[in-house]
């Protein structure tokens, strides 16, 4: 009792008289409005003892009361008593930031050798640390700021360098009373818990409660890093809670506060790095941005000189770094830089030749680990090194499969870390510890030994039944398939690193460095697994596809094995590659030109890839907003890109729905197009902003590519575009046999010029023209050119067209001497019944061969039914016909019924909505079904053919 805040209170009141006391009570009745508090009922107050009064303040006014009591004071003229209660507040506040600083301080000293004294590193960081401060003036407002850099940059560092300045009183000391450190992925195994409990955790022994501290939120930050290793998935949820008290789902308790459901007033400073940003960017409300951009020039060198002090080695490293450009370009990752300058240390005591490794990852860490481990092991046989290393990479891999990034002394021990090999992995720095709990040095590292971990193997000279399992991995560890499962097919980000440095480790090169140390690596295993796993991958009959090829594009960039890449790249014929980041196209280039049996390439590129103007507000807000389910492109850079993409020997289909293509583009386009070496066959251009001009660069070059299908949907090339295309039809070297035009405005004029081009043309088979505004006049000039008997297509589509039954008898006099017209889809026109009597009298005709009809959404009622059930009967060719939303009374199903279950009819295809007609209506159809095997009565039974053929993508999939 003696150490509590209602212990603390009472000793305060007991300092008031009885006639002081009286009148805190008589203030107390209305006191609590000015703080927008219910007052308490005075019979309560009334009536009180001095005890009694500190449970009802306590009770009525948590983490307001001290606010309360201190105004009271003044009020009874008991300004000492204010004094008092004010100081020791700002002492119990004065030990929260002591007890912070011992252990950042600490932090600082030795676990974040920035290895440059502070004057330096404050240099270094001065634009981000002076964001910092302007980012939180205000006083009054509450902010969201997000910290953002690639990983190994330094984020960490910086905002621990923040939290130490904020204890030391050199940053915020106006702003912020409390502030709170919080790296989430330590609540990974956590599966509930209440922010209270966080809070109360970070609290020394008598420092303020945590009603107290919470009841001024706009004085408090909570700092939020690691969020590339949180396992949960923070969406915007409905379940939000604003209860920071209540134990709730560890998800909801972070997302909560993100959203600002949970402590809105409270200030936020979140690290984001590549993984987290896209998801908890979309959460937070007007993020303010600051970048880290990693070390300058000036940066390394303070570096170099700063680690090698006292061997004063430090410039001669510098100089070392800069004669080798690739690897100064690494150094300006402070943690490559710490990395590098450790594995030439290293080299440098064991009196070698100094050599670092670079142009891959796994290459860059293998050099680090092996110089690391040959300081300790040089001369021990490789099995007893072998042994050794596998307890690290256990617990590494263990780690990454239960989402853990801090270990606990039970961890170790469970997979055979001894005390003293717990030692060697600090002093190597491949571990790191902060009184009883480890991580490794940095995540980077956790992902490399987990990689490495499936290289290691069984040991084959054991004992097989002794030491069964104890040499079986823990259950929890997924075999090496299950990692490349999650990577490839279910798209886990998290093993992103752990693959490319899986990918790196099977060369000869860095297999080659491990050996001496370690013996043989099971690399030729690991490389045939992966290109199986692939194969199986590719395979129809699988249900999982690849879903995000970027993963498989960083991983073979770290193998660059020139045999080995196009073996797994030779796998797919097929692929759609989202393209989120201008840098990503060189090293997509790189393993596609390895793909000499693709034949389909999809590619997607998010918004403003390739920013033809910068624009610094995009760089704000707008950065979080990432495409998910829409696949449009917006931009094509200066479509240099076609050159690399269309030169790929298989390549036989290409999809740029969505992109915008200037006219520029366009002939750059164009110019891949006309390539010998470019093989495309299938080009799908719709919703490209295609202007008429542009068309007719197209339709030039449609003289002398390969291209056979062309779309070019969604596109405002008007009349005057399909003049140019049809001018390209006429040519008797014309080999286009597939043209979709679907909602490019189009008028009947531009059927005189179709009318034209059909008469010339030998090979089109299937021409869209519907959502055009080309009424009954249109359609009767197309008409006329279908009836000569030469006319070569084959399939007609006309939905959408604003036709009326006025065009149905010259359309139906095609249909009785058109020998070729198999497909004629005529949906969504105002036709009525008379025109459908009309087609339906065309069907009877024994020279009529139309085995397709659209009639779906065409407004006619059942009184046609018998004219169709009639034509069903009669045309032996139809096999498909679409009455999709047409509105048929039971009557009318009953003739059509009875027309389906005749031997005569050979429908195979009906289009219909089933749900949408009556339960007797349903049975009979069903009755039907069951006794005609080969009839399909379907919902929208065309949708997914037409959106193939015009390429639409109305919801992006990038499955392969």
């Amino acid at each position: 009792m003696a150490d509590s805040p209602d212990y603390d209170l009472l000793q305060y009141l007991q300092n008031l008289s009885d006639e002081e006391f009286l009148t805190f009570k008589e203030l107390l009745r209305e006191e609590p409005k000015k703080f927008h508090l219910k007052p308490i009922s005075w019979t309560q107050i009334e009536k009180a003892s001095k005890e009694d009064l500190v449970t009802l303040l306590n009770t009525h006014y948590p983490g307001w009361t001290w606010e309360v009591v201190v105004s009271l004071f003044q009020q009874v003229n008991r300004n000492d008593l204010s004094n008092m209660v004010q100081r020791q507040r700002r002492d119990k506040q004065t030990r929260y930031k002591e007890h912070m600083k011992t252990a950042f301080q600490y932090m600082w000293n030795f676990e974040t050798n920035t290895h440059i004294p502070d004057r330096n590193y404050q240099v270094i960081i001065e634009p981000q640390y002076r964001a910092l401060q302007e980012v939180f003036y205000s006083e009054s407002e509450p902010v969201t700021a997000v910290v953002l850099g690639v990983t190994g940059e330094g984020k960490t560092v910086f905002l621990r360098k923040a939290m130490l300045d904020w204890t030391s009183g050199k940053l915020w000391q106006n702003r912020f009373r409390y502030v709170f450190f919080i790296p989430v992925f330590v609540f990974n195994n956590i599966t509930e818990f209440s922010l209270a409990r966080i809070i109360s955790s970070h609290l020394p022994e008598s420092s303020e409660t945590v009603e107290d501290i919470l009841s001024h939120p706009r004085r408090i930050l909570f700092i939020l890093d690691g969020f590339d290793y949180l396992k949960f998935d923070l969406e915007l949820r409905t379940n939000l809670s604003d209860d920071w008290r209540e134990s709730l789902p560890t998800q909801i308790v972070f997302s909560s506060l993100l959203q600002k459901k949970m402590l809105p007033e409270a200030s936020l400073l979140l690290e984001l790095g590549n993984r987290s940003l896209p998801k908890i960017g979309l959460l937070l409300q007007y993020p303010r941005e600051i970048t880290i951009g990693g070390f300058s020039e000036e940066s390394i060198e303070f570096y170099c000189m700063s680690f090698f002090d006292y061997r004063g080695q430090g410039l001669e490293v510098f100089e070392f770094f800069k004669q080798n450009p690739p690897l100064f370009v690494l150094c300006r990752s402070p943690y490559l830089c710490w990395l590098f300058c450790n594995t030439l240390m290293w080299q440098i005591d064991r009196g070698g030749d100094v050599v670092l490794s670079g142009g891959t990852d796994a290459a860059i860490y293998t050099s680090f680990f092996v110089n690391a481990f040959k300081s300790m092991f040089a001369d021990i046989e490789p099995k007893r090194n072998r042994d050794r290393l596998k307890t690290l990479c256990t617990l590494a891999v263990e780690g990454m499969w239960t989402q853990k990034f801090v270990f606990t002394l039970e961890d170790l021990r469970r997979n055979g870390i001894s005390e003293l090999g717990r030692a060697v992995w600090l002093r190597l720095k491949f571990l790191r510890t902060q009184g009883r709990i480890f991580a490794f040095y940095h995540p980077e590292l956790q992902s490399y030994f987990a990689a490495l971990f499936y290289f290691l193997g069984k040991d084959k000279d054991k004992d097989k039944d002794k030491d069964k399992d104890k040499d079986k991995p823990p259950s929890v560890i997924g075999s090496l398939s299950q990692l490349l499962r999650e990577l490839f097919a279910h798209g886990q980000t998290r093993w992103l690193r752990t693959g490319v440095f899986l990918f790196g480790i099977t060369t000869e090169r860095v297999t080659t460095m491990l050996r001496p140390c370690f013996g043989p690596l099971l690399s030729r295993e690991i490389k045939q697994e992966i290109i199986n796993y692939f194969k199986s991958l590719s395979q129809q009959e699988n249900n999982e596809k690849l879903s995000s090829p970027l993963n498989l594009v960083s991983c073979l960039l770290d193998n660059q094995e020139e045999s080995f890449v196009t073996q797994v790249m030779n796998v797919f014929e097929e692929m759609t590659v989202d393209i989120t980041d201008s840098d990503v196209v060189t090293d997509i280039s790189y393993s596609l030109l390895k793909a000499t049996k693709l034949k389909k390439l999809h590619l997607h590129i998010e918004k403003r890839v390739f920013p033809e103007v910068f624009d610094p507000e995009y760089f704000t807000s707008e950065s979080f907003e990432q495409s998910k389910t829409c696949s449009f492109m917006t931009n094509f850079g200066d479509g240099s890109l076609f050159h690399t993409f269309l030169k790929l020997p298989q390549l036989r289909s290409l999809n740029l729905y969505g992109t915008n293509l200037s006219k520029d583009v366009v002939e750059n386009l164009c110019s891949a197009l006309k390539d010998s070496t470019c093989s495309v066959e299938e080009l799908l251009l719709g919703k490209c902003d295609i202007s008429s001009e542009a068309c007719g660069i197209i339709a030039t070059t449609l003289m002398y590519c390969k291209v056979k299908h062309l779309s070019l949907v969604e596109n405002p090339l008007k009349n005057r575009g399909v003049v140019s295309l049809c001018e390209l039809l006429k040519r008797p070297t014309c080999v286009l046999e597939t043209l979709m035009l679907s909602y490019c405005c189009l008028t009947f004029i531009a059927c005189g010029h179709l009318y034209e081009a059909l008469l010339c043309n030998k090979r089109l088979s299937l021409l869209d023209l519907g959502s055009n505004f080309l009424e009954d006049t249109g359609v009767n000039i197309l008409c006329e050119a279908l009836k000569d008997p030469a006319c070569p297509l084959q399939e007609l589509w006309l939905s959408g067209c604003y036709l009326t039954s006025e065009c149905c008898e010259a359309i139906s006099g095609v249909l009785t001497c058109n020998r070729n017209l198999k497909t004629l889809k005529l949906g969504n026109n105002n036709i009525q019944d008379a025109g459908v009597k009309q087609l339906c009298e065309a069907l009877r005709h024994r020279d009529c061969k139309l085995q397709c009809l659209g009639l779906d959404m065409c407004e006619f009622t059942t009184d046609c039914c018998e004219d169709l059930a009639l034509a069903l009967t009669s045309c032996k060719t139809l096999t498909s016909l679409n009455l999709d939303w047409i509105s048929l009374d039971h009557a009318g199903v009953d003739v059509l019924c009875e027309a389906l279950s005749h031997k005569d009819c050979n429908l195979k295809m009906l289009g219909l909505d089933k749900s949408a007609l009556s339960e007797e209506s349903q049975a009979l159809l069903q009755a039907v079904e069951k006794s005609k095997s080969n009839l399909n009565i379907l919902h929208y039974p065309w949708v997914e053919e037409e959106r193939e053929k015009r390429g639409v993508r109305l919801v992006w999939n990038s499955k392969n």
